[in-house]
């Protein structure tokens, strides 16, 4: 979701669904293209991909807000109404936790939102210890089984993150719990954490308040230091009001992002008509400042993803909301080929500056695999070597790229030969993404727990001019891709099939479609 003219947008703030139509509000500059004063952007929608813009929901203008109103959560109270907590910065610098409410309920938009006059709800004091310059973004509210209330709001104390957990019986009165829902030393600020269930007996979503049987939670912090999401799955412990987490530790474990690329401050909220849970991520610049003004605006939404549970319980699985294919058009399909090694099959027939591509590999033979080296643990790491020639691998699409290939984004899987199995490994390499604008071209990487020998490797990429969203694994890696193509513009855009590989590689499934813009403005 692209902001309007001269405008920047960053994190998304209190999505939620009311009276059918789909709420999103995000962090909003209508000032300028680049971060500064922050008002609450909102746009509604039928379908979670075409959207009406409205005008601001909530802006600077009170004293415990003055200086910004920062990202926060939409919460539909017992009784059906809708309510926001944010942070504001105050007019001394301070954060601090407020609510707005709509001023007319029967409108569907909620076009006009009210502070109240008791503003803040929280506040930093000596008492509670809290750095006021460090505590920020509070959360969706879920209904204890005591009938209290309760949110976390992100906190650090040194290096150590927190997500501080407060509690109230009329959402208006809150006071802090003793203890933090969980933190976790050295991992410096944790902003726009996430608390919600999810259900271990399918990919359905359940309410923020579900508790119980057949529920695990997960806990999600976007860590400033690094600027990533990092999410942990365990259970809540109601007893304590504390969270247990299994594994993962929120702290740059390869395994626990929901993206490994440009992909931060996400939120989610359960769609109740359609029983799902939906995931909402800010993809910011590779460019600087100066070339975001230049061209007048910075920043924009992901496609909203479908979020759950995996089948084996250790990672959550995402996949692009199944309204995108409505903006599908003219399919393209190839029946299964062989893909030989060095070899490149050229996928016509699509708009490749705007495309849906679904593509599946098949691995017949590893001969040639290489071995992974025990030292390489970093996914990221190792596909900083590039898509050059391997073993089994690299093999994948080529988007965005010119006719001749020179200019190109690689998406691809290499597969490597560990101790006692295979390893899958899942690049995203825009080294070669533009040949004229010098701006951040990082390689991305992913391991994806698949095993090549009874599974196909399948990925899916939307492309979207200078987005590239990939899900390897049916959706068990993600990584999201910011590129500035020079040459690869409109007609000019080509999409391929690769390997680089010594090994052949059977491609099992293309389809491909052109994709319609969506109303986005």
């Amino acid at each position: 979701m692209l902001c309007m003219d001269n405008c920047g947008i960053s994190d998304p703030n209190g999505p939620m669904i009311y009276k059918g139509n789909y709420h999103l509000f995000y962090q909003y500059n209508p000032e300028g293209a680049v971060w500064g004063n922050i008002a609450w952007g909102h746009s509604t929608s039928k379908d979670l991909i075409n959207w009406t813009p409205h005008p601001a929901a909530i802006s600077p203008d009170t004293p415990s807000d003055i200086k910004g109103c920062w990202s926060g959560s939409a919460t539909i109270l017992s009784n059906g109404k809708p309510v926001i907590v944010y942070t504001g910065n105050s007019s001394q610098n301070q954060q601090l936790q407020n609510l707005a409410m709509p001023k007319n309920l029967s409108d569907p938009n909620l076009i006009e939102w009210i502070k109240p006059s008791y503003n803040p709800l929280m506040a930093p004091t000596q008492q509670n210890m809290i750095n006021a310059y460090s505590f920020r973004d509070p959360t969706t509210a879920w209904l204890g089984r005591d009938g209290r209330w309760r949110l976390i709001v992100g906190n650090k104390i040194g290096r150590r993150g927190r997500a501080l957990l407060f509690r109230s019986r009329d959402f208006v009165h809150w006071t802090q719990a003793k203890h933090p829902l969980y933190s976790k030393r050295g991992t410096g600020m944790w902003e726009c954490p996430d608390f919600y269930p999810v259900s271990t007996r399918g990919e359905d979503g359940v309410d923020t308040s579900k508790v119980g049987k057949g529920v695990k939670h997960v806990l999600k912090a976007s860590i400033n230091d690094g600027l990533f999401d990092s999410y942990a799955i365990g259970t809540y412990n109601l007893g304590r009001d504390v969270f247990v987490p299994e594994k993962g530790s929120l702290r740059l474990d390869s395994k626990m992002r929901y993206d490994h690329g440009k992909f931060y401050a996400s939120k989610t909220f359960f769609d109740s008509s359609t029983k799902r849970r939906v995931l909402w991520g800010w993809i910011n610049e590779s460019t600087d400042a100066a070339i975001d003004k230049s061209k007048g605006w910075s920043g924009l939404q992901a496609i909203p993803r479908k979020i759950w549970l995996h089948k084996s319980g250790n990672q959550l699985v995402q996949w692009p909301v199944k309204e995108i294919e409505k903006l599908r058009k003219g399919k393209v399909i190839s029946s299964a080929k062989e893909l030989r090694g060095g070899s490149v099959l050229d996928i016509s027939g699509v708009t490749a500056s705007q495309a849906d591509v679904e593509i599946s590999f098949e691995i017949s033979t590893f001969k040639n695999v290489e071995v992974l080296e025990p030292s390489l643990t970093d996914p990221q790491e190792i596909c900083s070597h590039g898509s050059s020639k391997g073993g089994v691998g690299p093999f994948g699409l080529l988007v965005l790229a010119s006719k001749d290939i020179q200019e190109h984004t690689a998406v691809y899987f290499r597969v490597f030969k560990a101790k006692t199995r295979y390893v899958v490994l899942m690049c995203s390499d825009q080294s070669r993404s533009s040949l004229n604008l010098d701006y951040d071209k990082p390689m991305y990487g992913a391991f994806v727990d698949v095993d090549p020998v009874k599974e196909k490797l399948s990925l899916r990429t939307l492309i979207d001019r200078s987005i590239v969203e990939s899900f390897g694994g049916e959706g068990k890696a993600c990584i999201t891709a910011r590129v500035y193509p020079s040459l690869a513009i409109d007609g000019g855009a080509h999409l391929y099939a690769f390997n680089n590989g010594t090994d052949s590689v059977k491609i099992s499934k293309l389809a491909a479609w052109s994709m319609k813009a969506a109303q986005v403005n």
